[in-house]
């Protein structure tokens, strides 16, 4: 489960530290992130057992099709009882990226606390991070904000309406994005309280902070409460393997329905625009859900991973906080 990390430990952190204590990257130089995927282990079989790839391997995908130049991702899970990383091991890498994850941020549990010490960590360290939903949420707690379970209940599926704010309109994070969006979702909890040095820059009527950055220590953390990793495959794996929670609290009429919207998302995955027959082809299904180039474009729904690789990990200013 360790063997890539373990490897890339044994690798000399010389040179990674140098850089970091400039603030550049060397040029040509390989991008390495490490990524952190914050399911438990029974977590991560439960999202395998549905189908769903797990949340590490997801992001691993989102980040290889997003950076321009040659880079090398290690996974690992901070969940897990035999997780220990110190500073100096995670200086070798330019970013570090945070999945979504099932845990309760605000349950005091061992594999919650460590999670957001470690972010503290990173923080520290000055490595660029980025990440979804569990990541906004570890990356509040850590810098000194509040979450709290949403009164309104979990936002599940697709995020309607995500409306930038005054300060994400003009933030590098949104460089080319629209004002108002969808995105793929998936949440019971929400930061409440922003800590000192965080910024809304996106929220829609369901949840008030969509996203946000947090500059904390010597370091800065992009963060979206949304997915922007998940397609509509990845989406029908997940409702499937939360069709038991989700018929009990009345998403769907009965399972009949849930089945026939789960087929619904595999249909869109599998005709989802990869030339014009594709898209034709789907086009009244994509009417049927109001589904728009938001979501169905990935350059366009990872836009905000796509900004951050640019403006943060391989910007010649690592250090400038934004």
């Amino acid at each position: 489960m360790y063997r890539r990390f373990l490897s890339s430990c044994r690798r000399s952190f010389s040179s990674s530290s140098s850089s970091h204590a400039e603030g550049k990257r060397s040029v040509g130089k390989v991008v390495k992130y490490l990524v952190l995927d914050g399911y438990s282990e029974d977590g991560r079989k439960e999202l395998m057992q549905g189908g769903a790839s797990t949340a590490g391997v997801l992001y691993e995908n989102m980040l290889r099709n997003h950076t321009p130049t040659p880079c090398e991702v290690d996974i690992v899970y901070p969940a897990d009882d035999n997780f220990s990383l110190r500073i100096a091991d995670i200086e070798q890498y330019d970013g570090v990226a945070w999945t979504g994850s099932s845990l309760t941020i605000y349950s005091g549990e061992c594999n919650v606390n460590k999670q957001i010490d470690f972010c503290k960590d990173v923080f520290m360290a000055g490595i660029p991070q980025f990440g979804s939903c569990w990541a906004l949420q570890v990356a509040v707690v850590a810098a000194g904000g509040v979450c709290m379970k949403n009164p309104r209940g979990r936002e599940v599926g697709i995020s309607r309406k995500i409306q930038l704010t005054e300060a994400g309109r003009s933030h590098p994070m949104f460089h080319g994005k629209s004002t108002v969006f969808d995105a793929f979702t998936s949440h019971f909890d929400e930061a409440t309280h922003l800590p000192p040095g965080g910024l809304v820059l996106a929220g829609n009527y369901h949840t008030s902070i969509q996203a946000a950055t947090i500059n904390h220590l010597n370091g800065s953390f992009w963060a979206v409460q949304y997915h922007p990793e998940y397609n509509f495959y990845e989406l029908a794996m997940l409702l499937r393997c939360r069709k038991a929670f989700m018929l009990q609290n009345g998403y769907f009429e009965n399972e009949e329905a849930a089945d026939r919207y789960i087929s619904t998302l595999i249909k869109l995955h599998e005709g989802g625009g990869t030339n014009q027959r594709d898209e034709k082809a789907a086009f009244h299904l994509k009417w049927q859900l109001g589904i728009d180039h938001d979501l169905v474009d990935s350059n366009v729904r990872c836009l905000e991973v796509s900004n951050w690789i640019t403006y943060q990990v391989m910007g010649t200013n690592r250090t400038t906080q934004n």
